[in-house]
């Protein structure tokens, strides 16, 4: 089994965030600090990152982000990488949301973008984004399982099981994410295709 496949097998189950519209999954002006959180959204106007509440990444944090998911699920001969599909804006607006959890999710992402620029500067002298892939996975080789990583390696592979949950649900709830894993949707079986003609000619349908 190849690691793209490892990968599939591992995440597919953590891709529970059911975002069907790629350009935005929010509801109508919320803010992080108001009671409530808004109307219901308009079903009819398309919303892109960024229209219902402000993101949080600086462009620096999204180069990381970009890179970090090419990491976690590059491109293949079957689908396009992470990036590719915008899941860097998923997560962006993911951790940007006024909820709870998705506020909880926002501290660990960005300090764990900042560690990942910190120990590639100090590893290779050069942002995360800058470096060759296999430098990228030699530093995720060491935060890549929470139980096997070294004591000061245990806040970083905390956030990057957290960061490729999230890569994992925007990826995977794409339609070239679940073409790549083989999912149809519901398919009419054969016996639930209807009632048979001599019903219908019964029923004087016919």
């Amino acid at each position: 089994m190849d690691r793209r496949d490892a990968i599939k097998w591992m995440l597919t189950a953590a891709a529970s965030v059911a975002v069907l519209n790629r350009t935005g999954f929010a509801a109508t002006s919320p803010t992080a600090d108001a009671e409530g959180y808004g109307t219901d959204p308009d079903l009819l106007k398309e919303y892109r990152p960024g229209d219902v509440w402000p993101l949080t990444f600086t462009d620096a944090q999204r180069r990381t982000a970009v890179a970090l998911c090419d990491v976690i699920i590059p491109a293949d001969s079957k689908s396009p990488s992470a990036s590719a599909l915008h899941v860097p804006e998923f997560i962006d607006e993911w951790i940007s949301a006024p909820y709870p959890d998705q506020q909880k999710d926002r501290p660990v992402v960005i300090k764990g973008l900042a560690w990942l620029d910190t120990e590639a500067q100090k590893r290779f002298q050069v942002d995360f984004a800058d470096l060759v892939r296999k430098q990228q996975t030699l530093i995720c080789d060491d935060i890549c399982h929470v139980p096997k990583a070294k004591t000061e390696f245990k806040q970083a592979a905390q956030f990057f099981q957290k960061f490729r949950n999230l890569t994992a649900s925007g990826f995977y709830t794409t339609p070239e994410g679940m073409k790549d894993i083989g999912y149809t949707g519901n398919m009419p079986l054969p016996e639930f295709a209807g009632p048979t003609p001599e019903v219908l000619r019964k029923l004087g349908l016919t």
